[in-house]
């Protein structure tokens, strides 16, 4: 193994010494920076990883910080009186296209990082209502506090209620209302715009009955500003986790049936080791023995330097085309990961044995690395105040009924040579969630399966990354030939392509915000380019960062030779590949 798999076998056995003898070592967490950072010549809003996909700063001149709805009000009304557009961002940031960018001289940046109190617990009628600047987590424990539970959520716990609200993010599952967050939202209410005679914005509050829900349900900020949200609970209860580790054989015969058998079952797959992980996940009573904790791996505190030097040496193997370290890196990871659980602890601090038991709302989202305890530095491993991992993150949306022929279609590609995926395994290989229908515009209109996957990002946007070919026709092969759709807050530009048509009630959204924004004061020219799937001109270099779809070489990087080429399977993705 080189210098990459002996940094992360040091990372990961110091994640392990960390984690699970904590009287030996303590870390002292860094809690992410704000996305807003301000001087004298203005503001720049950055994502969580605190680069965009254009690489270009979004700049604006005034950010505000609302601590109460009435605040919130009043910055909506002085911006529509003075006929400035608005857009919203939380304190986390976390979406990787340009959703909260506003225009830098004719708008205003309203942020919830304040207005982030009010969690108010309905416990005879079983719901909460909360202040869309509310944090999971924080909202988890104190739901949790009240013998109560979310049925869902995100894996991630460092999101907004008003950001998960806007980009349609979810957990897993088929079962009941299903595992996407705002499928479990009684009651919103939006700020919008409103005439002088109403003081320039009002507040509408919407619920099932009245037909704007369904827009609002998933709006990416462009109906209003999400004021609270109103959300159902269930008596409080536990859950029960074995990961089974199995040869991919069926996996295309199987995912439907293990769906159906575990309320909140999701699917790792390892590809270049043929290697699934199904995760049977099911609720079990409040007095099922076990006080376990999921504290998943990947968003456990790094020490600084071992995230450094991770980076670093990832950049070298990239720069060598080192494959077989790539894979020998790749095969050590999966086998830390399955020795502790990823992350799953027995007892709240280690892992001994399967199944894992315990309160939902310590099993249903992690995120360690916010916190802070004392001694090493460190922070979460993307944290962009460091030179630490630099990644992109896809996540297409499919038809139940037609995923297993995508799993076909990759397994035909990966078979050409299996070793071209473990720049995949060594992140998260394909995570897959489920989805069930959702009666929301911008929701998903059929039981469906949720696929994520993170690989490499190079320092400068003309650089080539290994095997990019193959991730370049993957993310092709799943949004072109399978129409899958995708995830609001991830991808690059590309995926976005033609994403209106893949809606059927698209139009019905467009006649909600004629309804609540009828000036467009919440929209922009960046919005309505990843909404409406438009392409942008296609200049040198533009498919390397997946801003456009080659069609010709110079779209690649021709230089180094690298050339527009079909895909090995699907043929008519255009891709850019070495090819001398």
């Amino acid at each position: 193994m080189g210098s990459l798999g002996l940094c992360l076998s040091v990372l990961f056995g110091f994640v392990s010494l960390t984690w699970n003898s904590m009287v030996i070592i303590e870390t002292n967490a860094m809690p992410p920076p704000s996305p807003v950072k301000c001087d004298r010549n203005g503001c720049t809003l950055y994502n969580a990883y605190g680069v965009w996909n254009d690489r270009k700063d979004c700049q604006v001149q005034r950010v505000i910080y609302p601590e109460t709805e009435e605040e919130l009000l009043l910055a909506v009304a002085e911006a529509n009186k003075k006929k400035l557009k608005v857009k919203i961002v939380t304190g986390f940031s976390h979406s990787i296209p340009k959703l909260a960018c506003p225009l830098r001289n004719s708008s205003i940046l309203i942020s919830t990082a304040k207005y982030n109190s009010g969690i108010d617990i309905d416990v005879k009628n079983m719901t909460v209502t909360v202040d869309s600047g509310v944090g999971l987590g924080n909202l988890i424990d104190k739901v949790e506090d009240a013998g109560l539970s979310l049925v869902v959520s995100p894996y991630w716990e460092g999101l907004s209620i008003g950001g998960i609200v806007s980009t349609g993010a979810h957990g897993s599952s088929w079962w009941g209302k299903g595992g996407v967050f705002h499928d479990h939202i009684v009651g919103i209410s939006v700020i919008v715009a409103a005439n002088a005679s109403d003081g320039y914005a009002k507040i509408i509050q919407l619920d099932a009955q009245n037909p704007l829900f369904n827009a609002a349900r998933v709006s990416l900020g462009m109906l209003g500003a999400i004021s609270k949200v109103k959300i159902s609970l269930e008596a409080g209860f536990k859950r029960s986790i074995t990961n089974i580790y199995q040869n991919d054989t069926n996996l295309e015969d199987e995912f439907m049936d293990l769906a159906l058998a575990h309320e909140f079952a999701d699917i790792t797959w390892y590809p270049s080791f043929h290697t699934t992980v199904y995760r049977k996940d099911d609720r079990v009573p409040l007095n099922t023995s076990g006080d376990g904790i999921n504290d998943f791996i990947g968003f456990q505190p790094t020490p600084i330097f071992i995230s450094e030097s991770t980076r670093s040496a990832e950049e070298n193997m990239e720069k060598t085309q080192d494959i077989e370290e790539q894979c020998a890196l790749a095969s050590t990871l999966v086998g830390y990961k399955k020795s502790l659980a990823n992350g799953l602890k027995n007892d709240g601090v280690s892992f001994t044995g399967y199944p894992v038991v315990g309160l939902q709302g310590r099993m249903q989202a992690s995120g360690s690395c916010l916190y802070s305890p004392k001694l090493i530095q460190s922070t979460c491993v993307w944290d962009r105040r460091i030179k630490g991992l630099f990644f992109y993150e896809s996540g297409a949306v499919f038809p139940a009924s037609n995923f297993g022929d995508f799993i076909r279609d990759v397994k035909k590609l990966r078979d050409f040579e299996p070793s071209n995926f473990c720049g995949l395994d060594i992140y998260i290989g394909f995570l897959m969630r489920f989805l069930k229908a959702s009666e929301a515009y911008l929701g998903h209109s059929e039981d469906s399966v949720a696929v994520d996957f993170t690989y490499y990002r190079a320092n400068d946007p003309l650089t080539p990354r290994m095997n990019q070919d193959i991730w370049e026709e993957i993310e092709q092969m799943a949004f072109f030939k399978y129409s899958a759709k995708p995830h609001w807050a991830k991808n690059r530009n590309l995926a976005f392509f033609g994403v209106k048509e893949k809606y059927p009630k698209f139009n019905k959204f467009l006649e909600a915000k004629k309804v609540l924004d009828p000036g467009n004061m919440f929209s922009t020219d960046l919005l309505d380019e990843i909404v409406f799937g438009k392409e942008s001109a296609n200049v040198e270099g533009c498919a390397m960062e997946g801003q456009c779809i080659c069609s010709e070489d110079r779209h690649c990087n021709p230089r180094l030779g690298y050339l527009c080429q079909p895909g090995l399977i699907y043929t008519e993705a255009k891709v850019c590949r070495h090819s001398f």
